[in-house]
């Protein structure tokens, strides 16, 4: 049996709304604004009552920073938008760039086999019109 891990999974969704509320410093209400407005989507228990976990506190923080800088939810819905859309493509691009390395020293791989290695000597060059 492998070793207990003591780090919470950050996706799983254990806060009850009333918890969840007070760890990002808002009302409940406004969770519920948050979900309508479709900034965030917590999980549902089978019953239906929502659950929200570490992920879902670190965007309802985000949101907060967003509003108290003065944007109102349909920018914060943008900027999150965009914030997502820049995460990926920072990670397509490290992506691209390892793959883009991968090739590159498969090339010079190939230059290195390919390459036979001349043995050079020094001959000295006799001209045959030239007479001795």
């Amino acid at each position: 049996m492998g070793p207990i891990s003591m780090t919470p999974d950050p996706d799983k969704a254990v806060y009850v709304i009333s918890v969840a509320a007070e760890l990002a410093g808002v009302h409940a209400q406004t969770l519920r604004i948050y979900e309508r407005k479709g900034l965030l989507e917590p999980a549902r228990t089978p019953g239906g009552s929502r659950r929200y976990s570490e992920i879902d506190i670190a965007l309802l923080r985000r949101i907060q920073e967003l509003t108290n800088e003065g944007l109102n939810l349909a920018g914060v819905k943008r900027v999150l938008e965009l914030e997502r859309r820049l995460t990926q493509l920072e990670i397509e691009m490290q992506q691209l760039q390892v793959a883009a390395n991968a090739t590159v020293m498969e090339t010079h791989r190939h230059y290195r086999r390919d390459l036979v290695p001349l043995e050079q000597s020094v001959v000295p060059w006799l001209d045959p019109r030239r007479r001795r």
